[in-house]
């Protein structure tokens, strides 16, 4: 009889366990957003044949969408850091998580990798939800964990900028979920900026952006790398 018994409870579990997977399957963003990465392909192929970083010993890994791409002053503004970028145009987390591990895998030598992703609310009818985009930059960082579980990742804030200031609502909600999130977890960090982008009218500064109103101007740039590097050096000491 107890032979029978054990029996019955290891199917049961196993049923379990399959049903388990299936719907973790089925919950999965991978699944839910199947397909919108497919726009990206060609231009995340271009970055994985970027081999620049074989030469460094240590650096840090800049990833995200165009305001890293486009940051063409990097190297020499992020100094004593090395940088390595991984920037592609229109980036947003339903499609990141989808490149994740070919663009973080081989950065082995990484120190810590930043992160700015901040177009997945943008006024436009296909926005998610702040709660969604949430959910997205969490399952971001468990891939980068399971790849790399010692690399410390650092959130910058996603700008104010005057083309999107109608739904900054809706972001400043992601940027605070991401800021607590962050407050209790040692190797997520959180990088505030939004203080030196809004002037004495509680506005974005113009002249922190380029004509569009929403790509940063060289010294939006130049704002972004003195609170970066003083962020990754303030995080060093607190390791040490």
């Amino acid at each position: 009889m107890n032979g029978v018994l054990n029996k019955i409870k290891l199917k049961f579990y196993g049923l379990f366990f399959f049903s388990s997977i299936l719907f973790f399957l089925g919950c999965s963003p991978l699944k839910k957003y199947e397909g919108k990465n497919k726009i990206y392909e060609n231009e995340v192929q271009k970055l994985e044949g970027l081999t620049e970083y074989e030469s460094l010993s240590d650096y840090i890994l800049f990833l995200g969408s165009s305001s890293i791409r486009r940051w063409t002053k990097i190297q020499e503004q992020m100094l004593p850091f090395e940088s390595v970028k991984r920037g592609y145009g229109g980036a947003h987390f339903y499609d990141l998580i989808f490149f994740t591990e070919r663009l973080v895998a081989p950065h082995q030598k990484a120190k810590a990798l930043v992160c700015f992703v901040a177009n997945d609310i943008s006024g436009k009818d296909k926005d998610l939800r702040p709660n969604e985009v949430f959910r997205l930059f969490k399952f971001f960082t468990r891939q980068v964990h399971r790849l790399h579980p010692e690399l410390p990742i650092h959130f910058i804030e996603i700008t104010p900028t005057p083309r999107r200031w109608e739904v900054w609502e809706q972001t400043s909600k992601v940027n605070r979920k991401v800021e607590q999130y962050a407050a209790n977890h040692p190797k997520i960090n959180y990088i505030s900026t939004q203080s030196h982008f809004l002037g004495s009218n509680g506005r974005p500064i113009p002249d922190l952006f380029v004509k569009d109103s929403l790509h940063l101007s060289d010294k939006a740039y130049l704002i972004w790398s003195k609170i970066i590097k003083d962020h990754l050096n303030q995080a060093q000491l607190r390791i040490n």
